[in-house]
């Protein structure tokens, strides 16, 4: 363990290890050496030692030892002894010489809100309180004057060494009244009425300044408080599938559990970076609003820029790569191209049966996505990875007293081939067995392959006079021009067709 050294400055005991008492003792004597001739010269020692012992007890001294990073950083705030001036053979020290020009600081001596006058006023060598004046008249402006001061506030750096001090005050500045109490000299025109304005403005400052830590306290606490239920919601819904199902009747859209659906609209390969990229897009953003709440509301410093610059990168490079994904995915949507097929029916039916083959009923699925608006419904297997979508049935007339079913098959692509390809791979069956024609009221999108805005219609075409009848199933595949006609005759379920389309008949039976 390094040896330590018990030490007196400005009345006050320290406890110093070996090599930052060195350091130190070094600085003094030089201090010594420049100042013992000099007129005063004591005073102004006992004035710096004074200011050293204060700076050692704002300290955070590790162990209560002083240590040579607490000396080093004691002499970036006063100076080096040289900075004090030159001494002359007499005895007799120069004043510092004035800086080449001063620079612009926010004052911590004469602080308000931001101390952007009180640096202003330094800077300009005038009491503070016109540019004050200033400041308050332009507010009524616009707010033009708030603009100014927050963009100087954020430009302008605080003043927080003695090096800073000297360049804001320049030749106004003496190294001697350091730790005397007066922090700042007195101001060229400084006057009884602009020290009365300038206690105003302190006291309004104090005002303001209590009503500003409680709106943001009240502010963090709803960034704390929002953050945090959107995070946990996020978690629960993203990662724990809680709740498994959402709905929302304003624009009729209903689904289950969404991100599961991403295994079968992006390429599978895809699915686990999209998710990790969708985590940190979102969650970054929480946690920043957690940690910048509590921020506000415990008023506490960190050196945190790091944290954020390198969490601001995160970001960004999440946002952009998600965005190349999702851009690149979306463009296997870019092309629609469909595929249809046709059988005649000989005989041609005069009264013809329509039942329902395979329904979703049968099937074990583990999600659904609908939009009722639109009449579109996705099923999905996770087990079997093939997804169900409810088909369209259509009944038109036909001039040449032929009857015909004709399936279209329709889906996008990245370019036409690609969509033709998924087209025709789409699986749906039928089959006519007699007077009744067996319609499955869902096709089939493979296993293991992408959901392509797939579409599946199914058009019967008959002549005027065919007797239509069709089953509970049927009917909701229908889609029929007069819905609510159609919809109004459960009673009967017998159609004719007429030039018109299907025209309701009481007649319950035919052979």
């Amino acid at each position: 363990m390094d040896k330590t050294i018990n030490i007196n400055l400005g009345g006050t005991l320290f406890q110093i290890d070996e090599e930052a008492y060195r350091i130190l003792r070094d600085y003094l004597r030089s201090i010594d050496l420049k100042f013992r001739n000099v007129p005063g010269g004591n005073e102004t020692i006992e004035d710096i030692e004074s200011r050293i012992a204060e700076i050692f007890q704002s300290q955070k001294i590790l162990a209560g030892v002083i240590t040579r990073e607490n000396v080093e950083a004691m002499i970036a705030i006063i100076g080096k002894p040289e900075d004090f001036g030159q001494t002359e053979p007499g005895g007799t020290v120069n004043e510092p010489p004035a800086p080449a020009r001063k620079r612009m600081y926010r004052n911590p001596d004469d602080m308000i809100i931001g101390g952007i006058c009180g640096g202003i006023g330094a800077y300009l060598n005038t009491d503070p309180v016109w540019i004050r004046i200033l400041f308050v008249i332009s507010v009524f402006f616009f707010l033009f004057g708030i603009f100014v001061y927050l963009a100087l506030w954020l430009v302008i750096p605080l003043a927080s060494s003695d090096s800073q001090k000297k360049e804001m005050y320049g030749s106004a500045y003496d190294p001697a009244r350091l730790s005397s109490k007066e922090s700042y000299p007195p101001y060229a025109t400084t006057s009884r009425l602009g020290n009365a304005l300038n206690e105003i403005f302190r006291a309004t400052g104090k005002v303001l300044f209590v009503v500003a830590r409680i709106l943001l306290i009240i502010t963090g606490v709803c960034l704390v408080v929002a953050g945090f239920l959107t995070l946990v919601a996020f978690i629960m819904v993203f990662i724990f599938k809680y709740p498994g199902s959402f709905s929302t009747d304003v624009v009729g859209f209903n689904l289950s559990y969404l991100p599961d659906f991403l295994n079968y609209i992006v390429t599978p390969k895809m699915v686990p970076l999209i998710k990790t990229l969708i985590i940190i897009v979102v969650t970054i953003p929480l946690l920043a609003m957690i940690y910048g709440g509590v921020r506000m509301i415990l008023w506490f410093r960190a050196r945190d820029g790091f944290v954020w610059l390198t969490a601001l990168v995160l970001w960004v490079a999440g946002v952009a790569v998600l965005s190349i994904v999702l851009f690149n995915e979306g463009v296997s949507f870019g092309e629609t191209e469909k595929t249809s097929s046709q059988e005649y029916l000989n005989p041609v039916p005069d009264t013809l049966f329509i039942k329902s083959g395979r329904q979703i009923s049968d099937l074990r699925v583990d999600n659904e996505i609908s939009v009722p608006e639109e009449e579109y419904n996705v099923f999905i297997s996770d087990e079997k990875k093939e997804i169900y979508i409810r088909t369209r049935l259509y009944i038109a007339p036909d001039e040449d007293n032929s009857a015909r079913i004709n399936i279209i098959k329709r889906s996008a692509g990245r370019n036409k081939p690609d969509a033709l390809a998924r087209a025709e791979r789409l699986q749906y069956d039928y089959h006519l067995s007699g007077k009744i024609l067996y319609l499955d009221e869902f096709f089939t999108v493979p296993a293991n392959t992408k959901w392509s805005f797939d579409f599946v219609a199914v058009n019967l075409i008959i002549p005027e006079g065919t007797i239509i009848s069709m089953d509970r199933t049927t009917e909701k595949l229908f889609h029929a021009e007069d819905d609510d006609d159609f919809v109004g005759n459960q009673k009967n379920r017998f159609w004719r067709m007429t030039d018109d389309g299907l025209e309701n008949i009481r007649s319950q039976s035919k052979n």
